[in-house]
């Protein structure tokens, strides 16, 4: 029987509270925490090694192994600092949420009409 892991989402207040560049910094801080000093990147070892750090003493091999593949976007195996950060705002459903609102915000609407065939730019034609 597996045992679930409860995550609780803590990357919104911690934007709120860091700012965006902080909430950056500290996720570099993770990525750092987290990887195999010599290769850079997070590694099945490196994970394995560091899951008492994250509190997750109980995690089997098979879902150490499902967390690198759920961000391996290259197929490598292991975890390069912008795949563990796509990652994290992946796992996040505040910071989701708050993406799916921006973009309905800024690009979910309706084209402009353009009449004549004329498009004007920031006053030009």
């Amino acid at each position: 029987m597996m045992s679930a892991v409860e995550f609780v989402d803590y990357f919104p207040s911690m934007i709120a509270r860091l700012g965006e560049e902080g909430f950056i910094g500290e996720l570099c801080n993770g990525f750092v925490l987290l990887m195999d000093v010599e290769k850079g990147l997070i590694t099945f070892e490196s994970l394995k090694r560091n899951c008492v750090v994250l509190g997750l003493h109980d995690m089997g091999d098979d879902e150490l192994v499902w967390m690198l593949m759920e961000g391996d976007l290259d197929g490598d195996g292991a975890l390069s600092q912008m795949e563990f950060c796509i990652l994290m705002f992946r796992l996040s459903p505040g910071l989701m949420d708050g993406s799916k609102q921006l973009w309905k915000e800024n690009f979910d609407h309706p084209p402009h009409h353009v009449n004549d065939h004329q498009v004007h730019v920031g006053g030009f034609q």
